[in-house]
């Protein structure tokens, strides 16, 4: 996205031992959407669920699932990795191990999670590794950070069915690391909805053309 997150271009995580050592608190962020002026950090309504995605640099992604019908907010932040409130430079250093997430925070009657996960396979490549398109390092890999059980099911079952879809259209293998929600640090302020702030701003979003529509499940009762 900058220039200065380019030369390290690290394709393997930092153990904890080599991780950066971060910081006690967390780094200053917004409190509302710029879009919609809801509260970031929540405390969210009742009913709503949050899901976790990575799928490369995160304010195109970002602006793709907060214009998802049924979703209540959205937020960019940094999961998955060692280092505790790490900035935006640390994280592209390739030393803390985290990846560029979305929180989602969505109304499960108003849009399923099986519709968040077709989003999210079909919005970039996840065959890609540690990148995205021209975007190189590990804070681009593509994750899916499960908060229930029944979404570590169904994120399972998607890629499943997304893998024989690319598989049927001569694609590799996908290499999306699906697990529990680790914690997540909030993005700073600038980060958050960037595209709506700057309308003409990078956005890196590329899907395979593949489509995979029979992967989703009924919502749970």
């Amino acid at each position: 996205m900058f220039l200065f997150d380019r030369p390290a271009k690290k394709l393997t995580l930092p153990s904890a031992a080599d991780a950066l050592p971060g910081r006690a608190d967390a780094i200053p962020t917004a409190a509302t959407h710029f879009v919609s002026g809801r509260a970031l950090k929540g405390p969210y309504p009742d009913g709503l669920e949050t899901a976790v995605f990575g799928l490369g640099c995160f304010w195109g992604a970002e602006r793709l699932f907060w214009q998802l019908p049924g979703v209540h907010v959205t937020a960019v932040g940094y999961a998955g990795g060692v280092t505790p409130n790490p900035t935006y430079e640390e994280v592209c250093s390739g030393g803390t191990g985290h990846a560029e997430v979305v929180l989602v925070v969505y109304d499960p009657k108003a849009i399923r999670y099986a519709d968040l996960l077709k989003t999210f396979w079909e919005a970039h490549d996840p065959t890609q590794g540690m990148r995205q398109g021209n975007d190189v390092g590990t804070q681009y890999r593509s994750t899916i950070y499960t908060t229930t059980p029944d979404q570590a099911r169904q994120a399972a079952a998607s890629r499943d069915a997304f893998q024989q879809a690319l598989s049927d259209r001569g694609r590799g293998p996908i290499s999306t690391e699906i697990r529990e929600a680790p914690e997540l640090y909030f993005a700073e302020d600038y980060h958050q909805q960037y595209l709506a702030k700057n309308p003409n701003g990078y956005c890196g979003l590329a899907g395979t053309g593949v489509s995979c529509p029979g992967f989703a499940e009924p919502a749970q009762a």
